[in-house]
């Protein structure tokens, strides 16, 4: 979940990531949601893109179930335990998505590995991961000395990794995929001094200012 997040659990694991459309690959007949939640967002892949073919790997079995009415096949549980590999063949994927997922996780550059030798040349990896560089969060560290695990937020207690967007892009380039962006999930408008910001400083203020990076990386033919 985003840093600051007012959303309740269960609306956010409901919610469609809309920030991910300019950046979907042509073609997507074949993808994989890994964290799919109810599956919102492979559900909006769908209203825009021909899917023959959709995946999901959700670990709350509750969560699981309601996205097995959206997408072809759900595996319930931890990524590091499962085989997906045995129904998803080499090279065959068009998209993976990765969205508030690998920050979870122990090793994800190991699950990186595994799902970037399931995209097709021409197949993008999308993920998004908190940022840890939030001046919010910098200040609350710096002057109250506040690394207190919560509920949910940057700081959510089952975060294991903590990612800036150089680390977040390294990670998504790990296993040979090609950068193509890496840019704050938030976009800030006018009169919002953020956007002001942005503009003195060509945007190098988002490395403060963003509270979740989205960042996208493909398979080169």
């Amino acid at each position: 979940m985003s840093l600051l997040s007012t959303t309740s659990p269960d609306d956010y694991f409901a919610t469609a990531r809309t920030e991910i459309m300019p950046w979907l690959p042509e073609k997507v007949s074949r993808m994989l949601d890994l964290g799919c939640g109810t599956g919102a967002t492979t559900q909006l892949v769908k209203s825009c893109r021909t899917v023959t073919y959709s995946a999901a790997v959700e670990l709350m079995a509750d969560k699981a179930e309601r996205a097995r009415a959206v997408c072809d096949h759900v595996w319930t549980g931890d990524i590091n335990a499962l085989v997906i590999e045995d129904d998803i063949a080499p090279g065959s994927l068009n998209l993976v998505l990765c969205l508030d997922v690998l920050e979870h996780l122990a090793d994800p550059w190991t699950i990186i590995s595994r799902l970037s030798a399931l995209l097709a040349p021409g197949g993008r990896l999308i993920l998004s991961v908190p940022n840890i560089r939030n001046y919010r969060f910098i200040w609350r560290l710096a002057m109250r000395g506040d690394f207190h695990y919560r509920d949910f937020g940057l700081l959510d207690r089952t975060h294991l990794r903590f990612f800036v967007r150089s680390t977040a892009s390294e990670l998504a380039t790990s296993a040979g995929l090609s950068l193509l962006s890496a840019t704050s999930v938030q976009s800030w408008r006018a009169p919002d001094w953020r956007w002001f910001a942005n503009r003195l400083t060509r945007n190098y203020a988002d490395e403060w200012l963003a509270k979740q990076w989205l960042v996208v990386a493909e398979k080169r033919p």
